[in-house]
């Protein structure tokens, strides 16, 4: 029996997705659910699974392919055994000594088939010195009798370096909000720094009593977290957002924690924060953290959020600028943690200090809720006790 294997219904957000990178040749054997083939969205990557044990017979959609909910890309045989599948994509060896003619256009890597079409060249015209034939980019470029990179005479950029690859859908995404909320909103940051002396010496007096009860380390993210509740909770402005002519006073606190991935930044949100205490948090931060970086967040774990905390203290960041997060009207930025000369009570002493950056969109949050709004995270940073008795 032959059966199709289609992209699975997206989301009404997501319009279409890329297909990044098949895990199964045609004329191996599949089995039920394991993943065929990686679907790149502008949030997260997907995993086509296979419906049936099998062979996959054939692929339709090669690498680099954009697909829509319910387009075919692959078939499965339920009857064939994998020694019998002689995939039509794949080339037969080449005689020695001969070079075989090149596939078909399909089977193109993605930086050859921009190559091909950009100079509108007929790929079967072209001599493929890869493996079992396959076209390259140098072969591309000598059959233009263009500098190839491998040419270190070549006066050409390329031959000094430079490398073109497409953005993936997800830093293409983030390209796009970024410039979205520099054109949309009225942004202004305001910053203050906050002494976490208090917050490190009680993580010091229980973190071991704290990891033994709960199985993992108490952070400084619960900490901000918790602070930024009783503040969104003092000044709901800067947990609301701005719709058409309206303004979205939301009932709920549902704070997204940018992560760093190797595919880019991603933020999954953290719901209901209010109501977590400090060890559902780091549980929350710590398993979505995992999965950022593994590729394994949903789309429903990326989408809404009413307010964001980004940590470019972790790469070394003194001080930044972060930028919103549309439609939200408001993001914290945390950064690193450095001994620095302050004054206590006529004395300078040297305590460990954090800059923090609030940015906003000034079309909602006054200058005067903003900065309150970050003096109230400093003052519970710095009595951590008030996060206890939410005073």
């Amino acid at each position: 029996m032959q059966i199709e294997v289609k992209v699975p219904v997206l989301p009404e957000s997501v319009a279409d997705g890329t297909l990044s990178k098949w895990h199964k040749q045609a004329g191996q054997a599949v089995r039920r659910d394991e993943n065929l083939v990686d679907l790149e969205t502008d949030k997260v990557v997907l995993e086509i699974p296979s419906p049936r044990d099998g062979v996959l017979r054939e692929i339709r959609q090669p690498d680099g392919a954009v697909v829509k909910s319910g387009a075919v890309v692959a078939v499965i045989d339920t009857d064939a055994a994998a020694n019998e599948a002689v995939p039509s994509q794949v080339q037969a060896q080449p005689v020695a000594g001969t070079q075989p003619r090149p596939a078909a256009n399909s089977e193109l890597s993605p930086a050859v088939r921009r190559l091909v079409a950009e100079h509108q060249v007929d790929p079967t015209g072209i001599t493929g010195t890869g493996k079992a034939g396959r076209i390259t980019k140098g072969d591309v470029l000598r059959h233009l009798e263009l500098p190839s990179a491998t040419e270190p005479s070549a006066p050409s950029l390329s031959a000094r370096g430079e490398r073109r690859v497409p953005m993936t859908r997800l830093r293409a995404r983030i390209a796009s909000r970024l410039v979205e909320a520099q054109h949309t909103a009225a942004m202004l940051t305001t910053f203050n720094e906050v002494n976490m002396q208090p917050v490190m010496d009680l993580r010091r007096r229980h973190q071991d009593a704290f990891q033994k009860k709960y199985g993992i380390k108490l952070g400084f993210m619960s900490f901000f977290i918790k602070a930024t509740v009783e503040a969104l909770k003092q000044y709901p402005v800067v947990n609301a957002s701005i719709d058409g002519n309206d303004i979205v006073y939301h009932g709920v606190i549902d704070i997204g924690v940018a992560v760093s991935t190797p595919r880019g930044l991603v933020v999954p949100i953290v719901r209901d924060a209010e109501a977590l205490s400090f060890s559902e948090l780091e549980q929350a931060v710590s398993d979505y953290a995992s999965r950022a970086r593994e590729g394994k967040l949903t789309m429903e774990e990326l989408t809404g959020g009413t307010f964001t905390l980004t940590n470019g203290g972790v790469f070394g960041s003194l001080l930044s600028t972060p930028i919103l997060n549309p439609p939200q009207s408001a993001i914290l930025g945390m950064h690193r943690i450095a001994e620095r000369p302050v004054v206590e009570d006529g004395a300078i002493v040297a305590r460990p200090m954090m800059y923090l950056a609030l940015s906003y969109d000034h079309r909602l949050v006054d200058g005067h809720e903003a900065v309150r709004f970050l003096v109230t995270i400093k003052e519970a940073l710095e009595d951590p006790v008030r996060l206890l008795l939410q005073v």
